[in-house]
């Protein structure tokens, strides 16, 4: 029974049937790794160093019985604990929306129509439609098919497709593997025909979810980066530590006070503690995955993004990534005639009987992409002509069979009452059944050679009538006559060119790996731009070199044709044992070896097998080689920001951190920050690292400059001393407002107010030069980033209501200031960073 037609006479579940299933029997998944509530959020902020600092801070000053800088203290203590969780939240939601991306679909029949619903909303007894290329939700018995064939090679491990039948009253326990099973298995992917089944089994029910396989969930694991800031944060830990020791032995011995001496160590250890390094480094990576995905790319392991800037070689298939996957009618061959076909060409008399046998050959509502570009162009050209039949009534479709490349289907002709028979297949197989003469076999080939040359795929298309109403039981047995070619092609993505180009100004190899023959591979590499597309290794070639030779020939060669999936392992291999950091796309099963191996394996979202998808790094969710690009641009933006907010905590902690220690080594030196200015910092730098760097724009040369080395540390001894350096500027600015504040006699609220007026200049004058490494000030202010505006606006609001409220002014043990010893202290904080701009002015030049 025949389904491309309608689903009509299947009726299906109602709502509420299923919605009953749902909730007794739950949904269609396997478990992941679970996410965070709000108890568990909250859990990891109050266990986080800096919360305690801050709790312990508050505490001492209730003890000492400053009752309102203690409440108001652990008032600000949830004031960061909202940042955080916040900041938490905004993360989760991220992981969310990547795993509601990695859910598969699943088209059913409900209520008598035919509707596409996420793979999980799939209950027992729904009933599924299959189509080539469908990857099956559930498990289930098959109730009508067509030429049914299925790859259970991820739970079988054979690598042929098994053919299925329909399911009979008396089957039962049947296993997976082997022909003629009226049974499909959730996982496994339709490669031809099509059908619909039954859903017996849904989520860990199925037979791989008997086997756990947990499909769909973002994989957080600790990486090359993570490990590194680990390391880093427990070093300023430990100094954090000796010095607050070393503060509250100073202060004690110099002062004889101890509680307050244990406060300024606190304030000193708050101040080192760089807290926000492990929570920028989660934001970066949830929110970058995030952004990745909004670009069609979903990312499953986070070490992805570190790795995308390092890329060297780009490893693509063909189908479906570089070209569209959908074919388009390019010629046509009329026994006499070659006809090229264009978008606004005329399309003559003696060429439509092609199309109309090709049309009447094929699905009434194809998968096979062949099969859609010769509707498409009858629709385009034939429709409303004679040449259509829709009131022709299908008898009998004899499906392709390895035995024989070609298919047929009879019809009836109301009109005659004959029945006519239209065919099409490979050439070769169409002159056989239409016993055509050496001399004409020979003519009709020289055409198929002349399309193939210029990378089409090439059908023959052949016709036969009868009269007699019993159809004979296979296709040799009608008289057939040639009709004629149709060549088709699979034109090149529009946007591919351009990536590829994007990707050799990048410092990025690009190669293209297919299946097909090296003819088309080289001519979509000539139109695509990949370099010396003339030179091309096939598969059966590959099979024979040595790994020595593979090497030296994959130097230049950049076309693989003829390549069978498990060939991609051997090229990968290859051109790490090179030196060179791969990404490598792969669909199937057989493509997991491959995608592991690389340092960045991409699976394709539509095409690719659930294999494939666990294996790989990044899910190309619409096969396109462009998207990887993209991808790329993108992880060269999110690791240029993420280092300029690391930057950022470094060169901020520096002042802090020395503003905090100087004047405690004398008895008679005032101290200027105390754990409630700390806090006040603190509620500018998480944003600003968090949210103000992340949203910042890619830097023009992001894809202009080569790869990133792999090997060179991400924050390096270079920028460490670089990021430092802004610090101590910082501190010498502050520093010195605040001696000549205290030779000018100057009393304590007013010196520690002009010093950390200065301290906040500086610090708001650090944040807008960190934006870019590369452009000047004037050039930042004017790139476009609402958080600034917010993050430094409400900064500067927040000062101004400190400085106007008696309340907050004895809190912060400031004093009333005159607009010009304001404006000179701001004017000494944004001094601070012209060093840097001179600095980056130099390196751009030398750049050039």
């Amino acid at each position: 029974m025949s389904i491309t037609g309608s689903t009509s006479s299947f009726k299906g579940l109602t709502t509420d049937e299923v919605l009953l299933k749902q909730k007794n029997y739950g949904f269609n998944e396997l478990p992941s790794s679970e996410k965070k509530g709000a108890l568990d959020i909250a859990k990891s902020v109050v266990t986080e160093p800096m919360f305690l600092l801050l709790v312990a801070c508050g505490v001492l000053y209730l003890i000492l019985g400053d009752l309102t800088e203690g409440i108001m203290l652990l008032g600000f203590v949830f004031v960061i604990m909202g940042i955080e969780y916040y900041q938490e939240s905004k993360t989760e939601k991220a992981l969310d929306s990547l795993r509601d991306l990695a859910s598969p679909r699943a088209l059913v029949i409900r209520e008598g129509e035919a509707i596409r619903v996420a793979g999980r909303e799939v209950v027992c007894g729904d009933l599924v439609v299959l189509q080539e290329g469908d990857r099956v939700p559930a498990d289930g018995k098959i109730i009508s098919c067509t030429n049914l064939l299925a790859d259970e090679s991820m739970l079988t491990g054979e690598s042929v497709p098994v053919r299925k039948r329909e399911f009979l009253d008396n089957d039962k326990d049947i296993l997976p593997g082997g022909d003629d099973t009226p049974y499909v298995y959730s996982g496994s992917m339709i490669v031809q025909g099509n059908g619909i089944f039954e859903v017996t089994a849904i989520g860990l029910g199925t037979e791989i979810g008997k086997i756990g396989k947990a499909i769909g969930s973002v994989v957080e694991e600790p990486t090359k980066l993570k490990s590194e800031i680990s390391v880093l944060v427990k070093r300023l830990a430990i100094s954090g530590v000796i010095l607050c020791i070393a503060v509250v032995a100073i202060y004690f011995l110099t002062r004889g006070d101890l509680l307050k001496g244990i406060l300024a160590g606190l304030t000193l250890a708050m101040a080192v503690l760089p807290e926000e390094f492990p929570v920028v480094l989660t934001v970066f990576m949830a929110i970058g995955a995030w952004r990745i995905s909004r670009k069609s790319v979903l990312t499953r392991r986070p070490a992805a993004i570190e790795t995308l800037g390092s890329a060297t070689v780009l490893c693509s298939d063909k189908t479906g990534t570089i070209t569209n996957n959908r074919m388009e009618v390019s010629c046509l061959h009329n026994r006499r005639d070659l006809l090229e076909i264009c978008q606004n060409c005329d399309f003559p008399e003696e060429f439509h009987e092609i199309i109309e046998f090709g049309i009447l050959s094929s699905q009434a509502n194809p998968f096979d992409p062949m099969e859609r570009a010769i509707l498409k162009i009858g629709e385009r050209y034939l429709q409303g002509s004679e040449h259509i039949h829709h009131d022709w009534e299908m008898q009998k479709e004899y499906p392709l069979s390895r035995e024989l490349l070609a298919m047929s289907r009879a019809f009836v002709n109301p009109a005659s009452g004959n029945r006519v028979i239209a065919a099409k297949g490979a050439p070769e197989a169409i002159f056989d059944l239409c016993h055509l003469s050496a001399e004409e076999t020979e003519n009709y080939s020289a055409k198929v050679q002349i399309m193939a040359e210029r990378g089409m795929r090439v059908l023959g298309v052949a016709k036969a009538q009868i009269e007699e109403k019993n159809l004979p039981s296979i296709q040799h047995d009608f008289d057939f006559e040639f009709v004629g070619l149709i060549g088709l092609a699979d034109p090149v993505r529009e946007s591919v060119p351009a990536a590829v180009k994007e990707c050799y100004k990048a410092g990025i190899r690009v190669i293209m790996i297919t299946g097909d023959y090296p003819v088309t591979a080289m001519n979509i590499g000539k139109e695509t731009g990949i370099e010396n597309y003339g030179e091309c290794i096939t598969g059966p070639e590959l099979s024979t070199m040595s790994e020595e030779e593979l090497r030296e020939k994959i130097k230049s060669v950049n076309i693989f044709a003829r390549v069978i999936p498990e060939q991609k392992l051997k090229i990968v291999n290859a051109l790490k044992a090179n030196g060179e950091i791969v990404a490598m796309t792969g669909d199937g099963v057989n493509d997991a070896p491959a995608l592991k191996s690389a340092h960045i394996g991409i699976a394709m979202g539509e095409k690719g097998t659930d294999v494939a998808r666990e294996s790989a790094s990044l899910v190309l969710l619409d096969d396109n080689f462009a998207s990887i690009v993209g991808a790329v641009k993108l992880g060269r933006r999110i690791f240029d920001n993420l280092q300029k907010a690391l930057g950022y905590i470094f060169a901020i902690h520096v002042p802090i951190a020395g503003i905090s220690f100087i004047p405690v080594l004398t008895s008679d030196l005032p101290l200027i920050l105390w754990p409630v200015h700390i806090v006040f910092l603190e509620l500018i730098i998480d944003p600003a690292c968090s949210i103000i760097f992340e949203a910042e724009e890619v830097e023009k040369n992001a894809m202009s400059r080569p790869p990133r080395d792999s090997s060179v540390p991400f924050f390096g001894l270079k920028k460490i001393f670089i990021s430092s350096m802004q610090g101590v500027s910082a501190m010498v600015m502050t520093m010195a407002v605040y001696f000549i504040s205290l030779m000018n006699g100057m009393s304590d609220t007013e010196v520690r107010t002009l010093a950390f007026i200065t301290l906040l200049s500086a610090n708001i004058a650090i944040i807008l030069s960190n934006r870019s490494w590369s452009e000047n000030i004037f050039t930042i202010m004017r790139r476009p980033n609402p958080t600034v505006k917010w993050v430094i606006g409400g900064a500067i609001l927040f000062m101004i209501l400190i400085m106007n409220i008696p309340f907050t002014l004895r809190l912060f043990q400031f004093a009333p200031l005159s607009a010009s010893a304001i404006a000179a202290s701001s004017v000494m904080g944004i001094l601070s960073i012209v060093w840097f701009e001179i600095y980056k002015a130099i390196k751009k030049k030398e750049s050039l």
